[in-house]
């Protein structure tokens, strides 16, 4: 059976949440946020090859989307295929993509002519410089902290009961550095927001000048705060 090809790090989530922890399609859904279509091609296929989730926990990321998604060919080629730039500039806008996942869907999609992950970001940062101009900013150690909620929520599910709770996520950095806190919350109000600031003090160990959060009206209705 042919499926509809979803990307390497849903895969195996659809497969996990659906053989280990039970969940239904629906709730795998409404987890995920894919088309129903697509996730139960997705356990349609498992169970053709008869796979159970302990078989597919055993098995890498290259071993397992070869089971899903076999290579139409494994003709060798000694020229290597340019990603898309563009494309990768817009999927990397959408939350909770990374350069790394790109480039592992582009690895699967070009098995024998991918760059490296160092070459592909390599190659990605000089098609970059060409696109647009930056202001350089520049930042003194420890004198801002810039903090927000990710945007993207986790899924938290209760092995015995297979309910579903959505955790917030707190991140803050350095300016400087790009020394990174992040933690995960169930909301985002100011008794959260104010201990997960509390938390992030103690983890950088210290406090900054400014404090510069990202259009929260909860916790600094003036967009930026001074730490005394």
């Amino acid at each position: 059976m042919a499926t509809k090809r979803i990307p390497m790090r849903q895969l195996r989530e659809v497969l996990r949440l659906r053989l280990h922890a039970k969940l239904s399609l629906r709730q795998i859904r409404d987890s995920l946020k894919l088309s129903l279509g697509a996730i139960q091609k997705v356990i349609s296929k498992a169970d053709e090859l008869g796979l159970t989730w302990i078989e597919i926990d055993t098995l890498d990321d290259q071993h397992l989307i070869q089971q899903f998604y076999p290579t139409p060919t494994t003709r060798q080629s000694s020229k290597f295929q340019l990603p898309d730039w563009v494309d990768l500039y817009q999927e990397l806008k959408r939350k909770g993509t990374t350069k790394y996942l790109l480039w592992e869907e582009y690895c699967q999609q070009y098995p024998d002519r991918h760059y490296s992950y160092s070459q592909y970001c390599i190659l990605y940062l000089r098609w970059l410089k060409k696109q647009r101009r930056s202001m350089r900013q520049t930042h003194k150690a420890g004198e801002k902290l810039f903090v927000d909620y990710a945007g993207q929520t986790v899924s938290i599910v209760t092995p015995v009961t297979g309910e579903i709770r959505t955790a917030q996520i707190f991140v803050a950095v350095l300016g400087a550095s790009n020394y990174t806190f992040c933690e995960a919350t169930w909301s985002q109000k100011l008794p959260d927001w104010i201990n997960s600031h509390v938390r992030a003090f103690n983890f950088i160990g210290g406090v900054p000048t400014i404090v510069v959060p990202d259009n929260l009206l909860c916790g600094a209705p003036h967009n930026k705060f001074y730490v005394k």
